[in-house]
């Protein structure tokens, strides 16, 4: 890889991770934004919820609609959307407003995060692009577990307004590299929404996307309560789950590195083992959950294996239907987000239902349904690659 490669995935990296600290940055400082707006906590879980939501609706769309223009065009559109979203929300103090501001942020988000994902691959051999995307996907992890800390500390230390202003900074530093050191990226062969769109009558897909959408679920199904696990049932103080947090925030991005060599090597060993790893990590979970020592060391390999998990879904989708890799990528968002909002949902009930600790279940049993739709693939996949050869040889 060249040096002016490196430097484009490098921008990106930072890039994907101020797009993902502006959507998940706030939750750890939900209660000050409530009273900064002048509403109740329950509430101000719509700056999360709306900004998912828009993600959901527009991965499938918003990237199929911008995949003919120049890439970097499209680039410092959505940073300098990005930058004016978070500079009003600064000022701004009418929350109805601030909702809507992020929901159109939030609309662009998997133009992003898609084209950064097909620009890295892209910029080097296609046997390498696991390794380029899994660079990447460290500013998807920086953005989305180490982001929630810093931001927490800045708020703490200096002051709500400053907190935010982080996530517009972040995104003009981002804009101006882009502006000065990514070369224009027209397309080269445009493809038609048509010839796009045809890859949702592949089974293949749909079985990627579904399968996404519970591997997705087995690790956020009980991430989305990992702090409430970490309080009622390990018993620990909130200084150490901050801690806690931060460090998964670091083993995965672990993960993602380890992730791009596994699927470089062998992507589909990787994939099928990878909802059995996790669910060896989910039994230590249950039956050393009380112990607060055995619990930090468990967390440190739940992150790395999230990590991995976390490119074996963007993996998954993109290699299903490599012909529209931008709206392959919008559609692996979508199914992703889906996958966090199915994942918590079921995960609540169990803790409403059972108790905090078998939040665990919400984990097993999509695994088990991952399982059923990975082995599926995989089947699928071999018979069409099987037809192929079989139509060379003859």
């Amino acid at each position: 890889m060249d040096k002016q490669n490196k430097l484009i995935i490098l921008i990106l990296t930072f890039g994907v991770f101020g797009i993902l600290n502006t959507e998940m940055g706030v939750i750890g400082i939900l209660p000050s934004l409530a009273e900064y707006y002048g509403v109740s906590v329950s509430q101000a879980g719509l700056l999360v919820g709306l900004f998912a939501l828009a993600i959901a609706i527009a991965g499938p769309t918003m990237p199929l609609l911008f995949s003919g223009i120049d890439r970097k065009k499209v680039l410092l559109l959505v940073l300098a959307i990005f930058v004016l979203g978070n500079i009003a929300t600064i000022f701004i103090t009418n929350f109805t407003v601030v909702l809507i501001i992020r929901f159109i942020s939030g609309l662009f988000h998997p133009v992003y995060v898609s084209l950064a994902f097909t620009i890295a691959a892209d910029s080097v051999k296609k046997e390498d692009a696991p390794k380029a995307i899994a660079k990447v996907f460290i500013g998807v992890s920086a953005g989305m577990v180490v982001g929630v800390p810093i931001v927490s500390f800045i708020a703490s230390v200096a002051s709500i307004q400053m907190a935010l202003a982080f996530f517009a900074v972040t995104n003009a530093l981002v804009l101006i590299a882009t502006l000065l050191f990514m070369p224009s990226m027209p397309v080269k062969e445009k493809l038609s929404y048509g010839s796009q769109l045809r890859i949702l009558k592949k089974s293949i897909t749909w079985l990627s996307i579904i399968g996404v959408i519970f591997l997705n679920a087995s690790v956020f199904g009980v991430y989305s309560y990992f702090a409430e696990f970490l309080t009622s049932v390990t018993n620990m103080p909130l200084n150490t789950i901050t801690i806690m947090l931060f460090l998964f925030g670091l083993t995965n991005i672990i993960g993602n590195i380890v992730a791009g060599k596994l699927l470089t090597q062998n992507a589909i060993k990787t994939v099928v083992a990878f909802p059995f790893a996790l669910g060896a990590v989910y039994i230590l979970f249950f039956l050393f959950g009380e112990l607060t020592i055995p619990m930090a060391i468990i967390t440190l390999i739940w992150g790395i294996i999230a990590g991995v998990g976390a490119n074996i879904n963007q993996y998954w989708v993109m290699s299903s239907a490599p012909e529209a890799p931008t709206f392959a990528n919008g559609l692996f968002l979508t199914s992703a987000n889906i996958g966090v909002t199915v994942g918590s949902a079921i995960g609540g009930y169990f803790i409403a239902q059972m108790g905090t600790q078998y939040v665990i279940l919400v984990g097993f049993i999509s695994i088990i349904l991952s399982l059923v739709f990975v082995f599926l693939r995989n089947y699928k996949y071999n018979n069409v690659q099987n037809n192929s050869l079989n139509s060379r040889v003859s």
